[in-house]
């Protein structure tokens, strides 16, 4: 199963066969490999025939577009982010589509994926998954300037972005069947619901921040002034589940303990809910997060953690999730083991 966001304001949708497609919730839009009745997927402007995509079959994967109405460019390109979302999302078996696009209705550099073969357009399920356009709610980064800015003990590095507000990113995870989504922490809102869940035991232990809400207030402060690190909440379908912390590793602690690079992310995370707790939703905030940092910033190859070496159930999880164990090594406050997750082997060998 697999389901689509709509963009705010969207009047497209994918025609469904089996289900009710009539709710407008930005979260409704679900493709099961049954929808692609007869190898066909429509997608419907308000509730008409807008566009199709044919699948020859699986094997060869060989989509193909037709228009049935007059539409903006807009309109056109979505329409076929969201076939082709679809196709590979309810086709797991298929790497790379073969695709043809009517002559005139779309520019070939508007999909930033596309490659040509043989006088052919390709898509490769490891280049679609890079690109931002259907999940990515800000825009992506990159070189502000040339050149390096001063850092501690030297470690000199990229001048950083503004942080992002409001929501960042939002997915579909079919493996979980749930929507990841990730926003801003918003301090007012978020106080009290953060303050339980820094005094719950089972986070305390990791985090060791059992304090005052005048006390963590301060701390979300410190953390949102600070350039290089930004505080978020995950949701699972719209609600508050967890709590993250995303950060340029140069200049953080975690940077004069390995051979940082310039761009290298790295996060902090946890499920605060009990509700959410469990090995399938842990692995779609796994999938989510760092999916959500690679899209922020194309220039990023490793991302990067740090946790307790006694965090048996997290580590668990590494292998699957495309993250190696680099090595263990001691903070001052506790023993870690450094986990990298590189971007080839992420977009190679993680379904998403």
């Amino acid at each position: 199963m697999t389901l689509h966001r709509m963009p705010i304001g969207s009047s497209l949708s994918i025609a469904h066969k089996t289900h009710d497609s009539s709710s407008d919730c930005r979260f409704a839009q679900v493709v099961t490999s049954e929808d692609w009745n007869g190898g066909q997927l429509t997608v419907l402007r308000d509730t008409k025939a807008f566009a199709c995509a044919h699948l020859e079959n699986a094997t060869e994967a060989n989509l193909s577009f037709s228009f049935y109405l007059k539409g903006s460019q807009e309109e056109k390109l979505e329409a076929v982010l969201l076939c082709l979302e679809a196709c590979f999302s309810s086709h797991s078996e298929i790497e790379t589509l073969k695709i043809s696009l009517p002559a005139d209705t779309i520019d070939p550099r508007d999909l930033p994926f596309l490659a040509v073969a043989n006088g052919q357009y390709q898509v490769y399920r490891s280049g679609f998954y890079q690109n931002p356009q259907l999940w990515l709610l800000h825009r992506s980064t990159g070189r502000l300037r040339t050149g390096l800015v001063e850092g501690p003990d030297g470690r000199d590095h990229p001048l950083r972005p503004p942080h992002p507000t409001g929501l960042c990113y939002e997915r579909y995870d079919p493996v979980a069947d749930v929507v990841v989504s990730f926003r801003a922490v918003d301090i007012d809102r978020d106080l009290d619901r953060f303050h339980r869940w820094m005094n719950d035991g089972r986070v305390a232990y990791f985090w060791e921040l059992a304090k005052s809400k005048d006390e963590l207030k301060a701390y979300l402060e410190t953390l949102q002034a600070k350039p290089h690190t930004y505080p978020l909440i995950g949701c699972f379908n719209g609600e508050e589940a967890g709590y993250f912390e995303t950060y340029w590793v140069r200049e953080d602690r975690l940077g004069p303990y390995y051979a940082s690079q310039s761009y290298d992310r790295g996060w902090h995370g946890l499920i605060g809910e009990r509700r959410h707790l469990g090995k399938v939703k842990t692995g779609a905030w796994l999938r989510g997060l760092t999916h959500y940092l690679f899209l922020d910033c194309p220039l990023t190859d490793n991302i990067m953690g740090e946790p307790r070496v006694d965090n048996a159930k997290l580590l668990s999880y590494a292998d699957s999730l495309a993250y190696e164990k680099l090595m263990e090594f001691d903070f001052p406050h506790k023993r870690s083991a450094l986990m990298c997750c590189r971007r080839e082997r992420f977009f190679e060998e993680v379904r998403l």
